[in-house]
């Protein structure tokens, strides 16, 4: 019999072409962050099909070390951001995702692309600067001239941190508290230049609060 009680809503069941609308969306919503990966993941391949040897070389070519950098630095600071070291791929899209993605959704790609440039290439020259002064003063060996420093983690490091400002206040400081123990324990418990360049690329980030203000 009925009860006279209206049946509970459904919920509208998500097809698989809604699904793949709203990844698509997503994805034009940032879209440099993705061609950006697409060009990772195209390297990434590249790499792959490398010998260990041949691979060394050819990445070190492109590195951002005191070596490279005294020769052309234009050149290695642009392309060091497209490849990665550890050649997986996958979890830098997870990164990618998770906040090169919301990042410029935010700020806008000019200013996403300002922030992440600002991390990677300075925060390169801070760090490679230190290890020059280490080797200068006999802290470091000589070879460290030419070592293998490639990738795209300042950037990321730099994206993180000016995120700060779009996390609702409540949750702020314990983000920041967060962000600045990620890259700062690093550098107290094993200091290396990596590390000097990962808390040098987060400060700027953090810098960057006035590209975060609308109409500046």
């Amino acid at each position: 019999m009925p009860t006279g009680h209206p049946a509970p809503p459904t919920r509208p069941r998500t097809t698989p072409a809604a699904r793949l609308r709203a990844t698509g969306s997503w994805i034009r919503s940032a879209p440099g962050t993705y061609i950006w990966l697409t060009a990772l993941f195209i390297t990434t391949v590249i790499v792959h099909q490398m010998s260990p040897a041949f691979e060394e070389e050819f990445l070190r070519q492109r590195s951002t070390n005191i070596h490279e950098l005294s020769r052309n630095p234009v050149r290695v600071l642009i392309s060091s951001a497209f490849w990665i070291d550890s050649g997986q791929w996958l979890p830098y899209a997870v990164l990618y995702t998770v906040f090169h993605a919301p990042a410029e959704r935010r700020l806008g790609t000019l200013r996403w692309l300002t922030v992440a440039a600002a991390a990677h290439v300075l925060a390169t020259l801070v760090s490679e600067g230190v290890l020059a002064w280490a080797i200068h003063h006999g802290h470091a060996p000589p070879s460290a001239a030419n070592t293998l420093d490639i990738g795209v983690s300042y950037a990321l490091a730099g994206v993180v941190a000016v995120l700060t400002y779009y996390v609702p206040r409540p949750w702020r400081p314990a983000y920041l508290f967060a962000v600045l123990v990620i890259y700062t324990v690093p550098l107290i418990t094993r200091p290396t230049f990596t590390d000097i360049g990962h808390l040098t690329a987060a400060l700027i980030g953090l810098a960057c609060y006035p590209l975060t203000r609308r109409g500046t």
